[in-house]
């Protein structure tokens, strides 16, 4: 007989599947080489903020792209914004666009949950069923990796006017703490209204007007 732990892994492999699909057919109409070219005309305008934004979107889909971090490194330090370069583990987790990691989470489900159809009607195929556990293990554990990596980029928008102010509250005549320029990269950590709750660095937060940045997840 086939185990709960079997059907549910099946279950779930599907509905990753129907997801991914969903994923893989939006992007091609939002697609990281439309992107580039986008961000590269923003920035011949002389508009970096919007070019900065529109690299980093290309970036989600395109990890890794040399002319996509080549391009949004320039543009940052024209602007007198520091450009850290992604430690190994950012680089390794994002090895493939999330299209490709949405399959290996369905690919990795399915694999562990046939290997465990497996073990019922074919007992003797050890070694197999332990291959195949493995390599399901490992296409998992690329996508929680992603996930890791990519979920802090889920909270942070770019800066689009130069001169941005940041107030102590979230009203127009709110006492100025300090100015963003154009280009800046805030995390998201809360919102108000036509406000937004942003941080810079540890100490360095406050309330920006929502008019006056985008994130870079639409």
């Amino acid at each position: 007989m086939i185990g709960r732990r079997e059907v549910s892994a099946l279950m779930i492999g599907l509905m990753l599947a129907g997801c991914a699909a969903r994923a893989e057919s939006v992007q091609t109409g939002y697609s990281a080489d439309g992107l580039y070219n986008l961000a590269n005309s923003y920035a011949r305008a002389g508009k970096p903020g919007m070019a900065i934004l529109n690299y980093e979107r290309a970036a989600l889909l395109a990890p890794n792209d040399a002319d996509i971090e080549a391009n949004l490194r320039t543009v940052r330090v024209s602007m007198g914004l520091s450009s850290e370069p992604r430690s190994w583990f950012e680089r390794a987790a994002t090895v493939a666009s999330p299209s490709i990691v949405a399959w290996c989470a369905v690919i990795g489900l399915l694999v562990v949950g046939s290997s465990g159809l497996a073990a019922r009607l074919a007992p003797r195929l050890r070694s197999v069923r332990r291959i195949a556990v493995v390599t399901g293990i490992a296409l998992l554990g690329l996508t929680v990796a992603n996930g890791i990596v990519e979920w802090p980029r889920l909270h942070v928008a770019v800066v689009l006017a130069a001169g941005t102010a940041v107030r102590a509250t979230p009203a127009p005549m709110g006492d100025t703490l300090f100015t963003l320029p154009e280009g800046q990269i805030v995390r998201i950590l809360g919102e108000h209204e036509d406000f937004v709750f942003v941080q810079i660095k540890k100490a360095n937060r406050g309330w920006v007007s929502r008019a006056s940045l985008a994130t870079v997840v639409p």
